[in-house]
């Protein structure tokens, strides 16, 4: 007998159910012809990377954040640098 492959989908839907605890991890492993050892499974390491979600989020965040930050500075930079000429131009064409 070949091994039934699931999809991410069908994996994360028999997790969410077995964390809600309405049910046993056995009676939806029998309701789906998983061995409950493999939803336990499932639900292990979905439980242990939870936090990756909020992680996540995070990191984007912060790389938005950094990259608003860098073009302010290359702005403030470029300001000072049409103000130097400006000034130049001033002193140089009798302004």
């Amino acid at each position: 007998m070949a091994r039934q492959q699931h999809s991410p989908e069908e994996k994360s839907k028999l997790v969410l159910e077995a964390i809600r605890g309405e049910r046993t991890i056995n009676e939806i492993a029998a309701e789906n012809n998983i061995h409950p050892n493999m939803l336990s499974k499932w639900k292990r390491e979905a439980e242990s990377q939870l936090y990756t979600l909020f992680q996540d989020n995070l990191s984007k965040e912060r790389k938005a954040q950094k990259a608003h930050e860098s073009e302010i500075n290359d702005l403030y930079a470029q300001i000072g640098k049409l103000t130097t000429q400006n000034e130049w131009l001033k002193k140089n064409l009798g302004f």
